[in-house]
């Protein structure tokens, strides 16, 4: 799938149709910085490199003219041009002068790019940084719709994956209502039990049941000139369903135990991953709230349809970890490709580990401080789109030296295809930054059996690891 910065239906909405999109491609990280360089294919393909023209990039490890871009029937194809250091499309080095079709991210030198089959909206609101939240265009426009919702005074309903932004989205909301000045009150409501789900949304009165020794407010009566978020709302039962819709007609609020109501002013924000209206045909949540509560509604896109961000929010998090902590363009590579099944959520709580494991290696956080399984789909142990001899080096290092068994293995994989195998070592240096131990590990052979493959394709382990001592080090 190639990778968007909007949803379709948004960039239709945008731009009036599929006719008026400009293909291209966007520099997202290069030299260590995560910056975002818009480059168009719409008048026709582009070449890569240091020389002058549209896709000049300021990287001193690409060639002068390194590799061509082009949007041909729908697809974007990359060629290496005879680059001195390669070319890398979704993780693996391609052939020199071999179109290659590529869907998530290309590598030339220390600059990664991803694919846009848009790249207007990116050219004109670019990533921004908004209260410690990283924004590119999707998330922008849906921060606009969320303050619009707020001002115009009705409820809003998000849609997402879980840790794609939510909270974010909700207060834009808040911000933008007239109750800016009250309370955001945050329920998750997969976590109420259902017993008590109606005394901790509605309240209390003293008596109410036993125990009940003093008036309880819930949830409701503390965003009274606020705003009340109700997350996961799909989880609320049918009794909870009904009496939520009663306040929300009537603007009423009958504690439990009260003889008479009281009244509440509140804006309502709620948000599910599930299809509400799905539910509502299954009997299973009320039409009448769901006509209430379901319009406005956005949907948040995931984190892996939002590749403009991912170096922003790996750079950002880095440095508030560790001012000396800084990300190699295999880190980024890396993040790129995987899924992230736990969004944004997953992606900081993956970087604070792999930090964590750089700090004893020095401060440069590599693919190899990165978890086999870190932003793939739950009980994977590859990477998403990945190949194994791709996958981070947890994935495929044995715990112990290579058995035998192993070793003719690879050499019978080398004998039946040689260019795929040199390819594969390729990319597993490149993961392992040119550590040959580590990588013969992760490829099953002894260290002496690498060597000789890696003089046999003439790979250049040097310029892979950026240091000259690479095909040296033995260590892990």
């Amino acid at each position: 799938m190639i990778l968007q910065t909007l949803p379709p239906s948004a960039a239709d909405h945008r731009t009036g149709g599929d006719h008026e999109r400009v293909p291209g491609v966007a520099v997202v990280f290069s030299a260590g910085t995560a910056a975002v360089q818009v480059m168009s294919l719409a008048a026709g393909p582009i070449e890569l490199g240091r020389g002058d023209g549209p896709g000049k990039l300021d990287d001193g490890r690409i060639s002068r003219r390194h590799a061509a871009v082009a949007f041909v029937d729908g697809r974007f194809v990359v060629t290496d041009l005879g680059s001195q250091n390669g070319t890398s499309i979704d993780g693996r080095s391609i052939a020199a002068q071999m179109p290659t079709p590529v869907e998530r991210v290309i590598r030339v030198g220390d600059s990664l790019l991803v694919p846009c089959t848009d790249v207007r909206p990116l050219a004109e609101a670019g990533v921004q940084r908004q209260g410690g939240f990283v924004r590119g265009p999707a998330m922008q426009r849906i921060l606009d719709e969320a303050a619009a919702a707020g001002r115009a005074g009705t409820p809003l309903h998000v849609r997402g994956e879980s840790g794609s932004g939510k909270e974010g989205v909700v207060q834009a909301f808040h911000r933008g209502s007239a109750r800016t000045a009250g309370a955001l009150i945050a329920v998750n409501c997969a976590a109420i039990p259902h017993a008590i789900a109606e005394r901790l949304l509605f309240g209390a009165k003293r008596g109410a049941y036993s125990g009940a020794e003093a008036d309880a407010s819930g949830y409701i009566q503390d965003a009274d000139g606020g705003t009340l978020f109700l997350d996961e709302i799909a989880e609320l039962d049918a009794q909870v369903q009904a009496k939520l819709l009663r306040v929300l007609e009537s603007k009423e609020l009958m504690p439990l135990g009260a003889s008479k109501p009281r009244r509440v002013d509140f804006a309502l924000c709620s948000a599910t991953n599930k299809e509400l209206r799905a539910l509502v045909a299954t009997g299973a949540w009320r039409e009448d709230l769901y006509f209430r509560i379901a319009r406005p509604a956005v949907v948040l896109p995931p984190l892996r349809q939002r590749p403009e961000e991912i170096p922003a929010l790996i750079v950002d998090e880095l440095a508030r970890l560790s001012p000396a902590a800084t990300a190699h363009v295999s880190l980024v590579e890396q993040c790129l490709l995987r899924p992230w099944p736990g969004n944004v959520r997953e992606l900081l709580a993956e970087l604070r580990a792999a930090a964590q494991l750089a700090h004893a290696d020095g401060h440069r956080v590599t693919a190899h401080h990165l978890a086999a399984t870190a932003g793939t789909v739950f009980g994977s142990t590859t990477t998403g789109t990945l190949s194994p001899a791709a996958a981070s080096p947890a994935a495929t290092a044995p715990a112990s030296p290579p058995s035998d068994t192993l070793a003719d293995e690879a050499r019978r994989r080398a004998a039946r295809d040689p260019v795929d195998w040199a390819l594969r070592i390729t990319e597993s240096l490149r993961i392992h930054g040119g550590n040959v131990a580590a990588t013969a590990r992760a490829l099953g052979l002894h260290r002496t059996q690498l060597r000789r493959m890696i003089a046999q394709h003439g790979i250049a382990v040097d310029a892979i690891a950026g240091r000259p001592d690479a095909a040296d080090d033995d260590t892990d």
